[in-house]
């Protein structure tokens, strides 16, 4: 109890100060932006400052608060952090983000599937359930611009962590929820994964071979495509606290991501009564649009249009498909798909995937071989876009990343930093960010409030 009073004492004064230099802060944002928004077209820029634009990440200036754990959320703030954020992951004391464990492979103690989504981000361990946990994240809350959590609506409210706990003493904030449901409803309260919502969305009612059963998709697209949504949404946010000051409440989840990826089967269920149904690679809409075998793999391609499937016949030698009039047009080609599809494919296993590369080389129709992990990465074109980054982790040694695929011409988005190590930044944060004596984070960390790593 000694140790609660000493803590609060020592805390309570500064956030009245950590609200105006928010605030102070929030209007030099404003002015800043506008500044810079004026300035973009100046062209009597010196090199020098060009230089150092460039090797500055457009969000430098931007401190992210992460509470999400697993794959959403860490890939929004990822996305974030490569375009210059400063991000703070806070994680649970001894346990961290549930993916730290999720494995084989491992590199040393860490999960291959951890480092795909947490570059470029400080590791805070805290307790946030203990009174003083919970006042170190309202302190951080403070002074950071964004917060992102991905708990289960209600539980960070029990906290005091919520957005009504926080918004009226940081105005500023722009505070992202991503859960499973949404945050209210009849589903609201249970526990959402990408598989959970690929199902109710409709995802997997689609996904695998004619007549199968249903399949997941290989990587956690509802996942990936939530934290796409979310780092959006942010990105506007901040825009719109530019023009008023003011922060606000986002919310994304999983379910109304994936409803809104169904796209093109949505709206033929919607406005066509068509309900749809697995097709294996083919495509609902456009015939043909597929992975054909080969002798020797598989080979996608698409005849989107009639120039694109005249093209396609001819490459192939069968030019008599051109001849009948169940094919002249893609409706044509849709509904006669039984017959269309069985020639096709008889041809394209009289030879290897190679050998179609080189036949269709130059072609004005699109094609492409199916590759395994191992052709992926060893594709000369993929190569060339140089997207596999080599770092060094402490515990790791040397690690490969996958980097960013976006490319800015007048600013930086690229690795700084190796995933962290669970707390391998909660002394820095505490001390450079939250101002804490030494001997306060020690106690703290006897106490087990924070979880300290030491090299």
């Amino acid at each position: 109890m000694a140790f609660l009073q000493r803590f609060y004492h020592l805390r309570k004064h500064s956030n009245h100060f950590n609200l105006c230099s928010f605030k102070r802060s929030n209007a030099l944002l404003t002015s800043y932006s506008n500044n810079c928004f004026e300035s973009r077209h100046c062209r009597s820029q010196s090199t020098s400052v060009q230089e150092s634009n460039f090797n500055k990440g457009p969000l430098q200036g931007i401190r992210i608060l992460d509470l999400t754990r697993v794959l959403a959320g860490p890939f929004a703030t990822m996305v974030l952090a490569d375009l210059g954020a400063s991000v703070i992951k806070v994680e649970r004391p001894g346990v961290g983000d549930e993916t730290r464990l999720w494995g084989p492979p491992f590199m040393g103690t860490e999960s291959c599937y951890f480092f795909s989504v947490n570059r470029n981000k400080l590791s805070l361990a805290v307790d946030i359930k203990t009174p003083e946990g919970a006042t170190i994240l309202r302190e951080l809350a403070l002074r950071s611009d964004v917060l992102v959590e991905n708990f289960v609506p209600g539980s960070l409210a029990r906290m005091g962590l919520d957005y009504g706990h926080l918004q009226p003493s940081c105005p500023g904030l722009i505070y992202c929820s991503l859960t499973g449901y949404g945050t209210t409803g009849p589903y609201s309260a249970r526990p959402g994964y990408d598989v959970m919502a690929a199902s109710v969305g409709g995802l997997m009612g689609v996904t695998g071979p004619t007549g199968g059963p249903p399949c997941k998709v290989g990587v956690a697209m509802t996942d990936l495509a939530t934290g796409l949504f979310a780092h959006g949404a942010i990105m506007a946010a901040i825009l719109e606290r530019n023009k008023t000051g003011r922060g606000q409440k986002i919310d994304c989840d999983l379910l109304s991501t994936q409803v809104a990826c169904m796209s093109n089967l949505a709206s033929s269920y919607l406005n066509g009564g068509v309900e749809g149904k697995p097709y294996g690679s083919a495509h609902a809409s456009i015939v043909p649009y597929q992975a054909f075998q080969t002798k020797t793999g598989y080979l996608s391609v698409a005849g989107n249009s009639n120039e694109q499937f005249s093209a396609l016949c001819r490459r192939l030698d069968l030019g008599c498909l051109l001849e009948d009039d169940r094919y002249a047009d893609n409706s044509g080609r849709v509904r006669h798909r039984d017959t269309l599809l069985p020639v096709l494919s008889k041809r394209f296993l009289e030879l290897s995937t190679q050998e179609w590369l080189e036949k269709f080389e130059g072609a004005s129709f699109p094609y492409a071989p199916v590759n395994t992990l191992s052709q992926t990465f060893n594709d000369p074109q993929v190569l060339h876009n140089d997207m596999v980054k080599t770092i060094e982790h402490p515990s790791a040694g040397h690690i490969k990343i996958v980097g960013p695929p976006v490319q800015f011409s007048e600013s930086c988005n690229k690795i700084r930093s190796h995933p962290p190590r669970l707390g391998e930044h909660t002394r820095q944060v505490l001390s450079e960010v939250l101002s804490y004596e030494a001997s306060a984070i020690e106690e703290l960390a006897r106490r087990n409030v924070v979880q300290l790593c030491e090299d």
